[in-house]
Formats: structure tokens, sequence, C-alpha cells
């Protein structure tokens, strides 16, 4: 029985928008004891900032708390995204014990290698044409306000936190497609790499897909899904969700199913769930 996991990776937080589920992240890193802490990008939302200024306390305080693990020992990581990519020029520097870097690589307990980063890099391979992505980038704002609203009612009403993006994102062919090829590009380029595996965030729908011996792993955000990925001490790597009820979401594909029934004190008390499930974006037509 373990207390600690051995790393965990978020992203898309998007503090400094209204949209971060500012309370559900604190919540969580403050629980969570790990080795290595990696931030994957779009941690902070300074093109949001530029539009509208919104930066309450909650926002603040999971800043200070990652700086202040930092400077007692915990390994953090920062790899900004496309909507932080001011800190990009900062690569290879320390900032509060803070490393930031352009990507990373990250070895598990078990030996594998895992090339890191934010994931807009697959942008101009999977994107649609500029008049879809205007479209899309409106609709996906006025998605994530119907998503505020319908959960501080459910919360009124004592329900979950319910992911209305997430839903979506399952249901709609155009977005599975997207998701699909965006998978793809980042197998090909951990392919390319010669590495085992490609961790990263950016389209805020957290995955595992395994394909030809390479395995993909994507962390989700903090925005719509409030997710992480993390590695056990063993080298088992496994998605969870963090709200009012946290669960597991699936653990990496050919995993042995062990650990239903092995929770981790101080993050899950008991087990929460009760089947192994590959989260994974169905095949495109």
């Amino acid at each position: 029985m373990q207390d600690s996991l051995r790393a965990v990776f978020i992203s898309d937080a998007h503090l400094g928008s209204a949209a971060c589920q500012a309370e559900h992240l604190l919540d969580f890193l403050n629980k969570i004891k790990t080795d290595r802490l990696y931030l994957v990008g779009d941690i902070i939302d300074l093109l949001e900032m530029r539009r509208k200024a919104h930066f309450p306390e909650t926002h603040r305080a999971i800043l200070s708390l990652i700086m202040r693990k930092a400077r007692e020992g915990m390994e953090v990581i920062y790899i900004p995204g496309n909507h932080d990519d001011f800190f990009r020029q900062m690569a290879g520097q320390t900032f509060s014990g803070v490393k930031i870097r352009l990507n990373s690589v990250h070895r598990t307990a078990d030996g594998r290698r895992f090339h890191v980063s934010h994931g807009d890099e697959f942008d101009q391979i999977v994107q649609l044409s500029p008049l879809a992505l205007l479209v899309g980038d409106k609709a996906h704002g006025m998605m994530l306000k119907l998503n505020s609203w319908l959960n501080r009612a459910r919360r009124l009403f004592g329900f979950p936190y319910w992911s209305l993006a997430g839903y979506l994102k399952t249901h709609l062919g155009r977005a599975r497609e997207f998701i699909h090829r965006y998978e793809n590009a980042a197998l090909k380029a951990a392919r390319s790499l010669e590495v085992d595996g490609y961790i990263c965030g950016h389209i805020h729908y957290a995955a595992f897909r395994r394909k030809d011996g390479r395995l993909y792993c994507n962390d989700g955000d903090w925005v719509e899904h409030c997710s992480a990925l993390v590695e056990t001490h063993q080298g088992q790597l496994r998605l969870l969700h963090w709200s009012e009820q946290p669960r597991w979401l699936a653990v990496e594909p050919d995993a042995e199913p062990t650990w239903i029934d092995d929770p981790i004190p101080g993050l899950f008390p008991a087990p929460v769930c009760c089947a192994m499930t590959e989260k994974q974006a169905p095949e495109a037509a």
C-alpha cells in the first residue's frame, strides 16, 4: 500500500480565466504527495487575461502552493503551452524552484521513456479550416460558460461535478475525428523521437491509446474535466478525476487489473471504481 505517487501531470488549468475549476485543483494539489509534478502547459491563461482580467484568491493560492512545494523539495517542471507561451522565452531557467522547459523526457519506474510537451505543436497537422477554427473557438467559449452555470446549479442541489464538454466530445462525430487525428499525430511523433510514448494536454480530453507498441497519454484539463495523469511507484500510469467525488478514470492499456483494489491513502481512502476502462476516442469513420 503506497501513500504517495511517483509523478503527477496536469495541464490546461487556465488560471486567470473564469472557466478554471480552481477549487477542485487547489484541493487536489493540497492532498497529493508526489516526487515530481509536471505542469504541461496552459497553466496560466495569458490570452484570456488580456481580454478580461480574472485572478481571484483561489488562483493565487494555487500558484503559491506550487511554488511552496517546489521550495520544499518537490521537483516541479513547467512546460508552457500556447496560452502561456510568454514563458517559453524563459526555458532553461528556474523560478522559485520551478524548472521551466520547452519539453521534457520522463522515465517511468519501469524504465520507459515518454516525451512530454503541451501538444499545441500538432495544431497544424490536425486542425480544420480557419473559418471552422473561429466558429469552433466561439462555440467552445459558450460551452464553457454553460458548463460553469450547469455545475453551479448541480452543486446547489447536491449533485457532483459533471462535464458537459466531455459528454459532447464523446458524442459528436466531428470532435471524435479531431481527437483521433490528434492522437495519431502524437503517436507518430513518439515513433520519430524513438520513445515509448507521448504525454501531452492541449485538447482537454484525458485518454490513453496504444498503437504499434507506443502509448499516447493525455492528462486532460481543469476547465472541463478536472483530470490528471499520475504514475505510481511501480511505474503504472493512471488517469483520475478530482471533484466532490474523486475517481479513477482509466489505467494504461495492458496493465495488470490490480489498481482497483489499491487505493492511495490520503488521495482515495477506498476503492472508487469497479471496472477497468480504457478511455479512448473512437476510430474516425
